[in-house]
């Protein structure tokens, strides 16, 4: 009886470089909407603003988180509180730095120090950044971005920092872009208060007092289209050391 014998299977270098080509194409294609159109179309399509008193923009020139913390100290006096705290400064962002937090969420491993995004306030970036961890990985985290300004009052212990705090509940991509980055919580307020009362727990804190931010809103959205709600309030803590 005759057999038969199956082929091997063979190697298609011609399928394969067209396979990675158009892996590629898209890869290229994905980068360029998220990156590049989205944010252009964004703004034009929705008509909101693009983000101005006390409200931050990301560098595409999307509304970001609103400022609603307020610290009055020197420099110094802010990195100390932080850190008594246990909070960390933020790495800036370089490709070592991305592949690092990108790593901590996929693997859950630690990293105390992930870069957060930029975002835009008075035409400038965060002069500061800082966040503390909540888990064993970046993937959630309570962070807070600060631009120094002018002392608000004659007499006043160092500038005024305004800062925009939120939580980071999970990574995802942006609901406007297509970004990948992290989505925040929906309760602004509940983050500014952790902040201040969080910087308070060490004695930093000497006074805090209120002042008119962003507006409140029960339907607001931030640069990578998560919804918050706020009372609009700014919470501010005057610093000062611990007395000993």
């Amino acid at each position: 009886m005759a057999t038969t014998t199956e082929e091997p299977l063979k190697h298609h270098p011609k399928r394969s470089r067209r396979a990675a080509t158009a892996s590629l194409v898209a890869l290229l294609a994905y980068l360029a909407a998220a990156y590049v159109a989205a944010p252009e179309f964004w703004w034009i399509h929705d008509g909101r603003l693009r983000g101005e008193d006390m409200r931050t923009t990301t560098t595409d020139g999307i509304p970001g988180d609103p400022i609603n913390v307020g610290l009055v100290g020197v420099r110094n006096d802010v990195l100390q509180a932080f850190a008594a705290a246990g909070w960390r400064p933020a790495d800036a962002i370089t490709l070592k730095t991305s592949i690092e937090i990108g790593l901590s969420v996929v693997l859950h491993e630690p990293d105390p120090d992930a870069p957060v995004s930029t975002l835009v306030y008075d035409g400038r970036r965060q002069d500061l950044a800082f966040e503390k961890p909540v888990g064993d990985s970046a993937d959630q985290r309570h962070h807070v971005r600060l631009w120094q300004t002018d002392p608000i009052a004659p007499g006043a212990q160092g500038p005024l920092w305004l800062a925009a705090a939120s939580f980071d509940r999970g990574v995802g991509v942006s609901h406007d872009t297509g970004q990948i980055t992290h989505h925040i919580g929906p309760d602004l307020d509940a983050e500014r208060d952790f902040v201040v009362s969080n910087l308070s727990e060490d004695g930093w804190v000497r006074s805090t007092y209120e002042i008119e931010g962003a507006g409140a809103t029960k339907t607001g959205r931030n640069g990578g289209g998560d919804p918050y709600f706020t009372d609009g309030k700014v919470l501010v803590g005057v610093l000062g050391k611990p007395a000993e």
